[in-house]
């Protein structure tokens, strides 16, 4: 399909151009449309770059009216279902899945660099008790590149492999240590003798007078959270990301602008407005009351957790996820959890109406994540903290890869300017 083209004609002047048409290996063609403003003077114009793909990626692809959601080709689906968090972590930064001494040699690389430098634990006391985690964990990854001056050029494919095992070893220290700091408790270090997320859990949950006990059932359900959560093509942040890395910053300032832009609560506190919601709603008889108001223009609350940019149709994680909330809740106890009751029927009622139907609002991955993260005693505060956890790997391989591409420019994004005309300056006396 490289003779491909689309003809663009100027309707005033007569003039014509031909854009050519790339293909992918799968999913709609795009136009290239370098060429319009040479010979027209135009750019397009696409707020919020719904329709504008900004770069070649092999890493993840969704079809948003199917509900599809591939990683190097695998569906999630058969990833929840087989693999492991750090098996999803290797495919995304190498393409292709390991073998198992290869994946037994990126875990233990992973396991053994865990620990924070001593002189960075310490700038948590220079943290209000109250600060946000999102806040601390944002500053603490930028300011990791004030120690590590021997591995951050960007363009030695071997200091980009360091940087990718350093930061996904790293981040839930980081954010446990955040956690720790906010409770007022010491900071408990990690252990490499455990899983990545029983080693999370414990950095978490531990406490110097006495010993913890890892749930299993409680580590398995992170590690499938953290595998849906992976990555997600080029969403906010990860667009973030790319970004600020295509200036030549340093891969860290890049994962914290990510940090920063996931903490919008548009994108990772999407679940933290669930339980929100949930709270408001309180009780299944009011159920209706609220979908009605949902429904209503004139009113400004919103059903939370249901739709997806993306989605059109259902987003295949949330089955996944309504799946493991089941089974977390029933292993720690909690199978009348009042909020999963509560979004169980909510979810059947509004599944039944024939506003949703039409619209195709269906539960997204954020609607029953929040249950979760709470049921394991995890605070609010800290959800969008976990989602970055997750995230993290997606950041890094799609750094990585615009990092190595050839092709890469620096992002300069245009626009319509609706300001006003040149005009001459007056003196403050006259105006």
């Amino acid at each position: 399909m490289a003779d491909k083209k689309f003809e663009l004609t100027d309707l005033a002047s007569g003039k014509k151009s031909l854009l050519p048409v790339k293909s992918g290996t799968i999913g709609p063609d795009v136009l290239d449309i370098a060429a319009i403003n040479r010979d027209h003077g135009v750019f397009t114009h696409d707020p919020g770059f719904g329709f504008t793909s900004a770069c070649e990626s092999r890493i993840t692809y969704i079809d948003g009216d199917a509900g599809v959601l591939l990683h190097r080709g695998y569906p999630i689906e058969q990833l929840a279902e087989k693999s492991s968090f750090m098996e999803v972590c290797y495919l995304l930064l190498n393409g292709e899945l390991p073998n198992r001494p290869d994946l037994e040699k990126f875990t233990n690389d992973i396991q053994h660099h865990t620990m924070l430098n001593e002189s960075l634990l310490r700038f948590y006391n220079g943290f209000h008790h109250n600060a946000h985690p999102m806040a601390m964990v944002s500053a603490v990854i930028a300011s990791m590149s004030a120690f590590y001056h021997d591995s951050m050029d960007i363009h030695n494919p071997r200091n980009r492999e360091i940087f990718a095992h350093r930061i996904i070893a790293k981040i839930p220290t980081i954010a446990a240590a955040a956690h720790k700091h906010s409770l007022g408790q010491p900071f408990v270090y990690p252990r490499n003798d455990l899983s990545y997320c029983a080693n999370m859990l414990n950095m978490f949950f531990a406490v110097p007078c006495e010993p913890y006990y890892i749930d299993p059932v409680a580590a398995e359900a992170l590690d499938l959270l953290f595998i849906l959560h992976a990555d997600h093509e080029q969403n906010a942040s990860t667009s973030t990301v790319r970004l600020a890395g295509s200036t030549g910053a340093n891969p860290y300032a890049a994962i914290s602008a990510g940090v920063a832009a996931l903490w919008g609560p548009a994108h990772g506190g999407a679940n933290e407005a669930v339980l929100s919601m949930l709270e408001q709603i309180g009780t299944v008889e009011n159920i209706p009351k609220y979908i009605a108001m949902a429904k209503d223009k004139n009113s400004h609350f919103r059903l939370m957790g249901f739709g997806h940019r993306v989605y059109k149709n259902f987003d295949p994680r949330a089955k996944i996820i309504r799946g493991a909330c089941h089974k977390v809740l029933e292993s720690l106890g909690q199978t009348s959890n009042p909020l999963f009751e509560l979004a169980l029927s909510l979810e059947e009622l509004a599944l039944k109406d024939d506003y949703f139907i039409e619209r195709k609002l269906y539960p997204n991955v954020d609607f029953y994540s929040g249950v979760i993260y709470s049921a394991l005693g995890i605070p609010r505060s800290m959800f969008t903290v976990m989602f970055a956890i997750a995230r993290t790997v997606g950041w890094v391989a799609h750094w990585q890869e615009m990092i190595s591409d050839p092709a890469m420019r620096i992002g300069r994004p245009r626009q319509l300017y609706t300001g006003s005309v040149k005009r001459d300056y007056v003196g403050v006396e006259k105006r």
